[in-house]
């Protein structure tokens, strides 16, 4: 088990307001004054450290977030976004150009799937999608103009794991960079110990943990970033993803609670799994033995913070799941919604929300049944009544059998 204490380098930082705060002063400004025009120009050529210039180069707020999220996955720099698919193409468009391939895994985000897809290969990069746990054919599909292999920790939504170890082996021996969205296990995986070059989270999900803030960030050198951020030729500094400083000063405050709030979401997912799989249902989670990747996770988790918040279940029609969610949204087990890492529990039939863009005989392929319903369970207190509830809706849907107890 990692046993890296990255809660702890969070909670080290600290940062104090103009007047003394104990809450970094939010500047609201786009634009900033200087006394002298040539610290402007040595600015906007990034050559004064500790100045600014205008809000989509770099705002105070927006560094303060960046530098405790670089702590967090252990790297020396990162890059706040207006969105998770913001840090994503901003990532891809600065590690490719026209004319490369990239190596991705085929379960990803059915938002990165369709930018690779269908949107890249517009600027004539090319993806090949493939099993993420099948080396050979990872080594196979290598080319020439091959720059990256791309993966999520935990895939989104069959929460299948990537051998991130094996991964970074392949990258370095053939010059690659591995990129890695470890959106769905904050804490819990930290890929940059196993070899990642750059770190991507949606801030949406867990890390901010209060559905109302889109915001992603990407993690990696100190070089990446300001490649990135490159007034000429840098990706996000020209898309313009810029997150505001409001929004900032709310993730940076929740962030504060991540490492309590992800071992609730663990501890509450792991205890439905076991219990849901005892009733005969077809779930799946990486805590479970019966996941195929079980083995493995457990050899890359910070053990504190668990197996992640997020379970499947098949409910084998997509009827069937859509019943089954409207009367738990009815009888207050959480809201039929997509996104995840909310304090109630979140649930969605994948294959016609977040896993919609992949064509459905792809879907069907790799796994993505009309049934599936991805669960992101919430911070409840009393789980054994959030499990009671559950499988009641469960039996009044046909999913479980009614028990009745015969007495002689």
């Amino acid at each position: 088990m990692i046993k890296f204490n990255a809660a702890n380098e969070i909670q080290d930082l600290q940062y104090f307001g103009e007047f003394g705060g104990v809450n970094p002063s939010i500047s609201d400004s786009s634009t900033y004054t200087f006394l002298s025009a040539k610290t402007m120009f040595d600015t906007f050529e990034g050559n004064a450290d500790g100045c600014y210039l205008y809000s989509r180069h770099s705002s105070p707020m927006n560094l303060y977030l960046a530098q405790a999220l670089a702590k967090l996955e252990n790297t020396e720099a990162a890059n706040v976004t207006s969105s998770g698919m913001g840090a994503i193409t901003s990532s891809l468009m600065q590690a490719c150009k026209s004319g490369d391939h990239i190596i991705a895994s085929r379960t990803i985000y059915g938002g990165t799937y369709a930018f690779l897809k269908n949107f890249f290969p517009t600027f004539n990069v090319e993806t090949t999608f493939v099993d993420i746990n099948n080396f050979d054919s990872i080594e196979k599909s290598i080319k020439p103009n091959t720059k990256v292999i791309y993966c999520e920790s935990v895939s989104n939504p069959l929460l299948e794991v990537a051998d991130l170890r094996k991964l970074s082996e392949i990258c370095k021996k053939n010059n690659l960079k591995l990129i890695v969205d470890n959106t769905f296990s904050p804490l819990s995986i930290s890929p940059k110990l196993m070899g990642a070059d750059i770190v991507i989270h949606s801030l949406t999900k867990f890390i901010n943990g209060s559905s109302d803030t889109v915001g992603g960030v990407y993690c990696g050198t100190q070089e990446f970033i300001d490649d990135t951020k490159n007034v000429n030729t840098g990706a996000c500094m020209l898309l313009g993803p810029t997150m505001d400083s409001f929004r900032s000063a709310s993730i940076l405050k929740n962030l504060r609670t991540l490492h309590i709030r992800m071992k609730q979401h663990s501890y509450n997912a792991m205890y439905l799994a076991e219990k849901l799989e005892n009733d005969g249902l077809k779930v799946s989670y990486p805590g479970l033995q019966s996941h195929k990747n079980h083995e493995l996770m457990k050899s890359m988790i910070h053990e504190e913070y668990g197996f992640g918040g997020l379970l499947t279940l098949d409910a084998g029609t997509t009827d069937k799941a859509n019943e089954l969610m409207e009367l738990m949204q009815t009888e207050n087990l959480g809201y039929l919604a997509v996104s995840l890492g909310f304090y109630k529990t979140l649930f969605s039939c994948s294959g016609n929300s977040t896993s919609s863009e992949i064509p459905e005989e792809e879907r069907l392929e790799i796994g993505i049944s009309d049934g599936l319903i991805r669960f992101s369970i919430g911070l409840d207190h009393d789980i054994e009544r959030t499990y009671q509830k559950m499988k009641e809706c469960m039996q009044k849907v046909g999913l479980l059998e009614h028990q009745t107890i015969s007495i002689f």
